[in-house]
């Protein structure tokens, strides 16, 4: 009840001054970030790269929670359950935002319980493979596959991802027999792809770029309009005739549908300059981000764009949960 007043204070007090929480304690002892997958993959490393400089932009303290499982719909439906009091706060991606509701039953509409607050970060995906695998470009890796029908397998963190999609592309077009084999998060498929126990994956830049000189992996493609900055030798596959290939993995930050909109605008201000904090700003380009920062009206415009986009592909593709 106190926190309940106290909010309802601030807002009032923001609204009449004009200041929308310009000088005001944000009113939450402690936020809750929550990060709906293992750790390890692209979302965790954002959300732990971003949580200090929220904090000291708020003023109070931010905790990383990881709730991963089914695809990134715990932690989702966890966030959008959540009070709409501005104290818990999503990491999702296009998976969890408008990708999943084409493939599983969802207790909760991600576009109508959830608030869309700020883009952080778009990435291009990789398409790699284990050291072991006999391919050193995209071509050969397709030849390998329709040679050995059924033998080869691809990893992903889970149905409906774009990774997933994007590999179940590559297998509607080229006409290739390949097992996919999900994970609880994109930490874990990539450790199982790294020791080959499954020879090819999709994954962000961000999540391999650590991986990539290490010679236990091979970069053949990327899925970016252009060449990654860090990663200039790896061709796009546009440029290899796979023309619908261009996507990037964008992820933002979510709050409960409700939340008062002055709350909503503090924590949009507060993402944007952290995310123009120097050491932010150079980890976000080694990842290959573009530069995304506006408004949360721009945001929710850009998510209401991709819900087609992505509903078309899941039906295209013939994806389904596994």
């Amino acid at each position: 009840m106190k926190k309940q007043l106290l909010l309802l204070a601030l807002s009032c007090s923001a609204l009449c001054s004009g200041t929308v929480f310009a000088q005001s304690a944000y009113p939450c002892a402690v936020v809750k970030f929550v990060s709906p997958y293992p750790p390890g993959g692209t979302t965790d490393i954002l959300a732990r790269m971003l949580a200090p400089g929220l904090a000291k932009q708020l003023g109070t303290n931010v905790v990383v929670e990881n709730k991963g499982g089914a695809s990134s719909n715990i932690g989702t439906e966890f966030v959008a359950n959540s009070a709409s009091d501005g104290c818990t706060l999503l990491l999702g991606n296009n998976t969890g935002i408008v990708i999943n509701q084409n493939l599983y039953k969802l207790r909760i509409n991600p576009s109508k319980d959830l608030a869309a607050v700020a883009e952080v970060a778009s990435v291009p995906l990789v398409l790699y493979v284990n050291a072991s695998v006999p391919a050193n470009t995209v071509g050969e890796l397709v030849e390998l596959i329709k040679n050995n029908p059924g033998k080869y397998s691809y990893a992903s963190g889970g149905s409906g991802s774009p990774q997933h999609l994007m590999a179940e592309m590559l297998k509607l077009e080229k006409q290739l027999d390949m097992t996919h084999i999900p994970y609880r998060g994109q930490g874990p498929a990539m450790a199982d792809v790294l020791a080959g126990q499954v020879p090819i994956a999709f994954e962000t830049t961000t999540a391999i770029s650590a991986q990539m000189t290490s010679g236990r992996i091979r970069a053949l493609a990327t899925t970016g309009l252009v060449r990654p900055k860090n990663f200039p030798n790896i061709p796009t596959m546009k440029e290899l005739g796979y023309s619908s290939f261009v996507i990037e993995n964008w992820y933002g930050i979510f709050v409960a549908a409700k939340t008062p909109s002055v709350l909503i605008a503090r924590l949009n201000r507060a993402f944007n300059a952290v995310m123009k904090e120097p050491e932010v700003a150079v980890s976000l380009n080694k990842m290959g981000s573009s530069d995304v920062a506006g408004t949360s009206e721009q945001f929710t415009q850009f998510i209401n764009k991709e819900i087609p986009y992505w509903e078309s592909l899941v039906k295209r593709t013939g994806a389904t949960v596994d």
